[in-house]
């Protein structure tokens, strides 16, 4: 019987609490420590294995990939974090505010190293191919980041740009790491294919659905509302709004986070104003929808059926926020 989301989840938080970190040089090794621990929802481990699962693998091989994949993604929170002068991270601070932008960037750069040192324990039959998708996999996250940092000095992104870039940025994790469980259990190279197309398009309605809720969720998820809107971030309702709106509302949309004759509420309001009348949030909503069944529809074409897929849906339901 196959395992459940958060049984998956119980086994790998079980892996990852003993992972052995040297004590010395402590200002090396207690970030990663401290950034390893921090919580998170664990997604691309908990998909790596379940994807292994589905298709026949053996969870514990996986392992150190799923290992791998956790200690990669959180080494690039630590490089976002100096870039982005970000002092908060999981609620509470970053290690760039605890310790300095160089304890940031030089553990960040052990975490790398670590998450291939992991990645090399698995098994030599499918390590080539492994090694091949994870490096592709955080090729393209760097482009991703790249790409978004060149948006924040472009006046006019167009929508096509701001897929491709999150595409690369959010959803490349997700997909590198099902193309990795999938391998390790010996899927066929179509449904390595297929379940590439389901985390892909998954993770672009996951990070839409981000977007959407900065602006218009409920500060009862932990979501501080407005942020991206504060930042001037280009986030798919602002690169829509920019596209369907007049000059006069383009100058709107690119000023008003940087304003000081107003607070930050009122910052918030005016865009949001702006949202509705050009009505992005219906248009996000339905991108949404569109990538949401197009990943589900992935899983019924794949091999393995649809009771060994279940688990699969089950996760893409749990991300979504879903019931059904």
């Amino acid at each position: 019987m196959a395992c459940t989301n958060n049984e998956i989840l119980e086994t790998f938080e079980a892996a990852l609490a003993q992972l052995r970190v040297p004590e010395e040089p402590e200002l090396l090794y207690m970030p990663i420590i401290y950034s390893m621990s921090g919580g998170g929802k664990r997604l691309r481990p908990v998909l790596l294995l379940l994807t292994t699962e589905a298709f026949g693998g053996s969870i514990e091989e996986a392992m150190s990939a799923a290992l791998a994949v956790e200690i990669f993604h959180n080494f690039t929170l630590l490089h976002d974090d100096i870039m982005d002068n970000a002092d908060v991270r999981r609620g509470k601070p970053s290690v760039y505010a605890k310790w300095g932008g160089n304890v940031a960037l030089l553990s960040g750069d052990a975490m790398l190293i670590s998450a291939y040192k992991y990645l090399a324990r698995i098994s030599s039959d499918v390590l080539p191919r492994v090694m091949n998708i994870f490096t592709d996999m955080a090729l393209e996250v760097c482009e991703g980041q790249q790409y978004d940092m060149d948006f924040e000095t472009i006046s006019k992104v167009s929508v096509e740009e701001y897929m491709q870039m999150i595409e690369r940025k959010t959803s490349a994790l997700l997909s590198g790491s099902a193309m990795i469980g999938a391998t390790m259990a010996g899927a066929l190279e179509e449904d390595v294919k297929k379940i590439y197309r389901f985390a892909t398009e998954l993770g672009l309605a996951f990070q839409l659905q981000d977007d959407v809720l900065d602006s218009y969720g409920d500060t009862a998820l932990g979501k501080k509302i407005g942020g991206d809107i504060l930042e001037g971030k280009k986030t798919y309702l602002m690169v829509q709004a920019l596209n369907r709106a007049s000059a006069e509302e383009r100058e709107v949309l690119c000023t008003t986070h940087r304003r000081t004759d107003i607070s930050d509420a009122e910052k918030i309001s005016i865009i949001k104003e702006l949202y509705d009348r050009l009505d992005v949030k219906r248009i996000a909503e339905q991108q949404i929808e569109l990538r949401f069944e197009r990943a589900l529809a992935v899983l019924d074409t794949l091999s393995i059926g649809g009771e060994r897929a279940a688990t699969l849906v089950e996760f893409a339901r749990n991300l979504m926020g879903r019931k059904k």
